[in-house]
């Protein structure tokens, strides 16, 4: 059996436990097979006090630690149809390049679908430049559609095994 796919949640909402850590968490198991995967959440509230504190030992864990993941789901409630300050700062520690090998999917909540573009327009350049791999389309959740999470998850979790199935194949075939 191989090693684990390592997966982290990085969820910018300042309020923890927040229904977008709930979507966030939701995906990853639509994702990945059961016991295929090992998850780790890093609340961005937790860390408030020490994101301006440059080498915060809690926040250089927490960055070598997303550095370090296959896999990570960087979820943020819609701010001012931008993701928010928590996340920004966050990101902020990284130098170009340092999500690079990291395979990024952007996941933003929101009150409708006025700001859905918000995860392609400003989340997903910004993880592009730090060296991150987008697997498609970030994901926008309306809020209020909770009780329909599941088929919302189901399909955005089949949109992204096509792509990354295709991504196998050309795998495969580098030499």
């Amino acid at each position: 059996m191989s090693d684990p796919v390592k997966v982290s949640v990085v969820v910018g909402n300042p309020k923890p436990q927040s229904r977008t850590r709930t979507v966030a968490e939701a995906l990853v198991p639509a994702l990945l097979g059961e016991g295929t995967y090992e998850l780790e959440v890093i609340e961005l509230a937790d860390l408030a006090d020490e994101l301006f504190q440059w080498g915060s030992e809690k926040v250089t864990a927490a960055k070598t630690s997303v550095a370090a993941s296959h896999l990570v789901i960087f979820a943020t409630p819609t701010y001012k149809a931008s993701y928010t300050g928590l996340l920004k700062a966050f990101l902020d520690q990284y130098g170009t390049d340092g999500l690079k090998g990291v395979v990024a999917i952007p996941v933003f909540t929101g009150g409708d679908l006025t700001h859905s573009l918000a995860p392609q327009t400003t989340l997903a350049p910004l993880l592009l430049e730090l060296g991150a791999a987008i697997p498609g389309r970030g994901l926008y959740f309306v809020i209020d559609d909770l009780p329909q999470l599941d088929d919302f998850i189901k399909k955005a979790a089949a949109e992204y095994a096509a792509v990354f199935a295709s991504l196998a194949n050309v795998a495969r075939a580098v030499g």
